[in-house]
């Protein structure tokens, strides 16, 4: 069954390419400060990632959601997957849709690229609401030994013909769709990706640093911590309310699906960091 989701349409960023793109416009209520810019995580969509929170915040919000490169509908490149490009299409998109600095919730893998959004494009950030995410997600060893894998890995799957791409995709999702009625549209959302980018995405993560300039961040931001989360360290989630000046911490107690797993406890904690830094004041600006 397929759930219930905002009006959506493809738009093409100039130069760029297209990309799928969920718009609530303006809330019943009548414009509410900047909108929301949703951020998905990795192996996700902006469907399968926030489909079960859309409709609260949208009472609230205008909020805006796309499909990372590679990632479902998303933009398709014959270039290697970086974050940076992600962040790029994200600012981009802000500005083809006239939003003007938005609110940015980075979930996850979003995180980065929010962050890649302050330092690349500081004009289409109004504040940061980073959930779930960190400054650096691996440890060492698996970085080395993921980045090892994931680089081999992209470069085979490149040469494979794109038919053949899909086909296997069709096929790893074959089991869930038959196992679990309930999740056919989930499955088929997931089928979307494209393998390569995945692989190549998860290289970029393991990888991605911003432990270095964190601490110059300037927007007003809020860290969703999920607190029993065996994915992203909760001490790592931390670190960014603790280095980020001015950063207040939102916990809530959940692992790192909680946004679809129980997403009134995830929402507990999201529309209060929402609003939380559409009241707080822009530290010193420092520069990027």
């Amino acid at each position: 069954m397929t759930p219930s989701l905002p009006p959506s349409h493809e738009v093409v960023l100039p130069r760029r390419g297209r990309t799928w793109v969920y718009d609530t416009g303006p809330p019943p209520a009548g414009p509410a400060g900047p909108p929301l810019l949703l951020l998905h995580g990795w192996t996700s969509t902006a469907a399968l990632n926030f489909y079960r929170c859309f409709d609260r915040l949208a009472a609230r919000y205008r909020v805006v959601a796309l499909d990372h490169r590679g990632h479902g509908r998303g933009l398709r490149s014959r270039l290697p997957f970086r974050l940076e490009d992600c962040s790029d299409d994200a600012a981009i998109l802000s500005q083809e849709l006239e939003l003007g600095p938005c609110t940015v919730v980075g979930y996850s893998m979003g995180g980065p690229i929010g962050q890649l959004m302050w330092r690349r494009r500081p004009e289409s950030v109004a504040h940061l609401v980073l959930c779930a995410t960190a400054a650096r997600f691996p440890v060492r060893r698996f970085n080395g030994a993921f980045g090892t894998f994931g680089s081999g890995a992209a470069a085979a799957l490149s040469l494979v013909p794109p038919a053949l791409r899909r086909i296997g995709m069709d096929y790893a999702t074959a089991r869930w769709r038959s196992t679990e009625g309930a999740a056919l549209w989930a499955a088929a959302e997931w089928g979307r990706h494209d393998p390569t980018a995945l692989v190549q995405a998860g290289v970029a993560l393991s990888r991605y640093d911003s432990t270095g300039w964190i601490r110059r961040i300037d927007v007003p931001t809020a860290v969703v911590v999920t607190e029993r989360d065996t994915t992203v360290s909760p001490r790592r989630q931390r670190y960014l309310a603790d280095t980020i000046p001015g950063a207040v911490a939102f916990p809530v107690h959940g692992d790192h699906r909680v946004v679809a797993d129980d997403p009134e406890r995830f929402l507990g904690a999201l529309l209060p960091a929402c609003d939380a830094v559409r009241r707080l004041r822009s530290p010193a600006r420092s520069g990027s």
